[in-house]
């Protein structure tokens, strides 16, 4: 068990590692033939009011995922405050963030869930039904935005928006399995096994007990919720809100800099092409394809002496901050599971 433990640890630490290494190559690539000196003069002098309301948005964004954890969790009667669902959220977030393909967030908030008395089965649930509805709405803000922007995508990001909805959609198709069909779920579990027994996995019989217990249970929460779609209708509502006000702070990053040429739909709308087109790609925190994206997206909208500053500022407020808040949590979080641990020992 503690070999395990240290494995996990390690395995994080390596992802963390990677994930410096990519910021660290990405901004060189980026700013190597630059001023860099009149890129962070811009920056120093933007409007902070508008700063101030795109860090706004993103606290909604966080925000909006923690009602769709609480609100599920609740209705399958666990017990969880506002405060806990925030801290998962956040936990999700660094996670999801320093991890290739977002794969470490869910896993992570499944596992301190569990650490606070929150069942696998009804954890998991909420979980699929939050991801599948983010799924949902990144490939219809998407499908919608691209009618009235296909103009700002040159053919690597046409390709790259194809390639993005086709893995979000696929991702979309295996949640709704997950979530909804039994028999597939059975088979997909009964594969699991088969590989677990090939691997020669040890107690495998226990593993197998368990899954099935937590199965049977998860089943019982599947049930519960399809007889009560409003949680869902209310998690995709709540969604909606939430990336809206996440698309919206490049508008208001782009406000900071005393531009206004462009409306908030349009430019709202061009950054959830850019979200659609790299979310599914497998770099952490989609680390460097997000930034090139941003300058090939927007280079026609934004005054070429100004786009450097723009996406070091948008993707400061949209990501690195909110990295840095939740890793900062998830620590705090660390130590006081560990306090609490060595107090009952």
């Amino acid at each position: 068990m503690e070999d395990r433990k240290v494995r996990k640890i390690k395995k994080m630490i390596r992802n963390f590692i990677l994930f410096i290494i990519l910021i660290i190559l990405t901004f060189y690539i980026i700013l190597k033939d630059q001023d860099v000196t009149q890129i962070f003069s811009l920056v120093k002098n933007a409007k902070y009011q508008y700063i101030v309301i795109a860090v706004i948005c993103m606290c909604i964004y966080v925000i909006g995922e923690a009602i769709n954890i609480r609100r599920t969790l609740k209705m399958l009667n666990e017990k969880i405050t506002f405060i806990s669902s925030i801290k998962y959220a956040l936990i999700g977030f660094f996670f999801s963030g320093i991890t290739p393909a977002a794969s470490g967030g869910q896993p992570m908030q499944i596992y301190y869930m569990h650490k606070e008395k929150i069942t696998i089965a009804n954890s998991t649930l909420a979980l699929l039904i939050n991801l599948s509805s983010t799924q949902i709405v990144t490939i219809s803000i998407g499908l919608i935005s691209i009618i009235f922007n296909y103009k700002y995508l040159n053919n690597a990001l046409v390709i790259l928006f194809i390639l993005g909805i086709a893995l979000n959609a696929s991702a979309l198709a295996l949640l709704l399995i997950a979530i909804f069909s039994k028999k597939m779920l059975r088979k997909l579990i009964d594969f699991v096994i088969k590989i677990m027994k090939k691997l020669k996995i040890k107690n495998i019989e226990e593993k197998q007990q368990r899954l099935e217990s937590e199965i049977s249970k998860y089943h019982d929460s599947s049930d519960y919720i399809k007889n009560n779609k409003l949680v869902i209708l209310k998690t995709i509502i709540t969604t909606y809100i939430q990336f809206i006000a996440f698309y919206s702070v490049s508008y208001w990053v782009y406000r900071s800099f005393g531009l206004s040429g462009q409306n908030i739909v349009q430019i709202t709308t061009i950054q959830s092409l850019l979200y659609a087109t790299v979310s599914a790609i497998p770099s952490p925190g989609a680390v460097g394809v997000s930034e090139g994206g941003f300058l090939a997206i927007f280079a026609s909208i934004l005054p070429e002496n100004m786009i450097n500053s723009v996406m070091l500022l948008t993707r400061g407020v949209s990501f690195y901050l909110l990295i840095f808040v939740s890793m900062i949590i998830t620590i705090i979080n660390i130590l006081i599971q560990k306090k609490l641990k060595n107090e009952k020992n």
